[in-house]
């Protein structure tokens, strides 16, 4: 039989489905916590705007490390493992569903959660495109208002009883590993193993970006993280350009030089890049910055320049013998 039950939060109400099998577990900072989420809109149909069930991949948080719907940990940590339950929650606590939604689908869909590579915060980019990209999102963030959260508690896992990954850290955690994840790239790298690199490297930017949302932005901390971001984008970059994806590492380089134009780094790494998809006016302008920020780059800046003209020459060539063969 349902039984409705205040959790003791206003604007909660509870209804358990399905009881549970076992004791209360129990609930402490860095416990995690595996549970599938059905989310209903409070009208007649009770609309679903998600289901980890029909994705087919249960949904994972860390008791007290700052998940955006904060109000999830409190419903959670009312259940016991097995239990189904159903959780009506007022506006008060739904504000922030439609972005962690849209990181949830980014996730589902293979793609990256958290846009790491945009230098501002989730809510300024959503402000400055006036979307989330899902039109139903967008509908439920212009009228904030009650939603079901239909919950079923899988597992639950003490601190020590699995492997902590980056996402399941604490800031101040997340800052300790940055450098560890520094220096493992640069090990992988040296070492010719680029994609592994870049992966470290990407994990570590992850971190901080995760860090810096909570922080106003050009504010002195929020500069800091900015700067070790750039540090290893850069370096990102460099792994992008040894795996041939040139015009990713165009789009990272060009956002660094858009909101901080003297970092002479990014324009030798995007000169390079708009060097191999044959971008000759382009390459020649970033190499003059280049030089205009550094001087002391004059001679590894004329190698690059007298290889970029020897290929487009060559390029040249070519296609006067490929034209000329075809009239």
């Amino acid at each position: 039989m349902e039984q409705t039950l205040m959790l003791g939060v206003e604007g909660v109400r509870k209804t358990i489905l399905h009881g549970g099998s076992s004791e209360m577990p129990r609930f402490i900072t860095g416990t995690k916590v595996t549970f599938h989420f059905r989310t209903q809109l409070c009208d007649d149909e009770r609309t679903v705007l998600d289901d980890s069930k029909k994705v087919g991949v249960p949904m994972e948080v860390v008791i007290g490390n700052m998940f955006k719907l904060e109000v999830w940990e409190t419903l959670l940590t009312s259940m016991r493992i097995g239990e189904v339950a159903e959780f009506w929650c007022d506006v008060t606590h739904t504000g922030l569903y439609p972005m962690v939604a849209k990181s949830l689908r980014r996730i589902a869909e293979g793609k990256d959660p958290v846009d790491w590579h945009i230098h501002t915060c989730g809510m300024a980019n959503m402000f400055a495109y006036h979307s989330l990209g899902y039109e139903d999102l967008d509908q439920l963030q212009k009228e904030p208002q009650p939603l079901y959260f239909v919950l079923e508690l899988v597992k639950v896992e003490q601190p020590s009883e699995y492997d902590r990954e980056s996402w399941a850290l604490s800031d101040e955690e997340r800052l300790k590993v940055v450098p560890l994840l520094h220096g493992q790239g640069n090990k992988l790298f040296k070492q010719g193993h680029y994609p592994q690199a870049a992966n470290k490297y990407k994990e570590g930017i992850i971190c901080i970006k995760n860090i810096q949302t909570k922080e106003k932005a050009w504010d002195p901390p929020w500069l800091k993280l900015e700067k070790m971001a750039h540090t290893l984008t850069l370096n990102y970059c460099q792994c992008l350009l040894r795996v041939e994806e040139y015009y990713e590492v165009i789009e990272h380089t060009t956002d660094i030089i858009n909101q901080h134009p003297g970092v002479m780094k990014a324009y030798y790494l995007r000169a390079k890049a708009h060097m191999e998809v044959w971008n000759e006016s382009e390459a020649q302008a970033d190499f003059q910055k280049v030089l205009d920020l550094d001087p002391g780059m004059r001679k590894v800046v004329r190698r690059e320049m007298q290889v970029l003209s020897m290929r487009m020459e060559e390029k040249r060539e070519e296609e006067k013998l490929k034209y000329r063969g075809m009239f």
